[in-house]
């Protein structure tokens, strides 16, 4: 059985005893962790060491082992430019973007989003989304965090340089994911960002903006996937299609 995980926010070193942040803490309690358990620590800045937990009175602590320079991220960079769906489904595209080794989601506030976010309201937000990227972290086993960017504009999020090869999802695309990966010989290297729009799609001004940027449209089998399906199946796909 596989031991439990747990992110630590400051950064931690092997071969030590170390009492345990009040969140790590209280975790480990609700979960009914007994003494002795070997547990498994990361601190976001890649690799893990294991211990054995012991107990204090009120205080967690636990025994570490060696650093492990363990890994399990993807080969290549991946970006998930997602346009705000509505509800709490941003949510679990977040959870999943984890678990499929997406580097970084950047949230983009579309013209035709329904979810506004601002001030206290989107402060709140980021912090419930880092609680998401941390348990998603733990569970499936990866040792760096993946980035959640305060939403934006779309015209700002492509004037940034480092997205790699942008590809837009669109049903109507001439050319398909696989062909257009594969017609790009430096994709594996830049890495990719996939772009989604929310529900209502995008307004034909922020189409006009992707094509000014000359990001890719490209089309993922016969059937309209859902905003919160589309970018997370290109990813998988990709992964696959890169041998990442």
């Amino acid at each position: 059985m596989t031991a439990p995980r747990f992110y630590c926010q400051d950064p931690i070193s092997g071969n030590q005893t170390l009492t345990l942040p009040a969140t790590v803490a209280h975790h480990i309690r609700v979960r009914r962790l007994a003494a002795g358990c070997e547990i498994v620590l990361f601190d976001g800045r890649g690799g893990e060491i294991a211990g054995v937990l012991d107990f204090d009175g009120k205080t967690a602590q636990v025994r570490l082992s060696d650093h492990r320079p363990r890994e399990a991220e993807v080969a290549g960079r991946m970006t998930l430019i997602q346009g705000l769906p509505s509800g709490d489904k941003m949510d679990w595209v977040i959870e999943k973007a984890v678990e499929l080794g997406v580097q970084r989601v950047i949230p983009v506030a579309a013209h035709r989003s329904v979810l506004k976010l601002s001030g206290d309201r989107l402060t709140k937000r980021l912090m419930h989304w880092q609680g998401i990227i941390i348990a998603a972290s733990e569970q499936c086993g990866r040792n760096r965090l993946m980035q959640v960017l305060p939403p934006q504009s779309l015209e700002q999020t492509l004037t940034q340089t480092d997205l790699g090869f942008v590809l837009l999802c669109d049903p109507a695309a001439n050319d398909d994911l696989a062909t257009t990966i594969h017609g790009n010989n430096d994709a594996a290297n830049t890495g990719l960002s996939f772009l989604v729009g929310p529900e209502g799609g995008w307004s034909a001004e922020e189409l006009a903006i992707c094509r000014r940027q000359q990001v890719r449209s490209v089309r993922f089998g016969a059937r309209v996937l859902r905003s919160e399906t589309a970018g997370l199946a290109m990813a998988a796909a990709s992964t696959a299609l890169l041998d990442w």
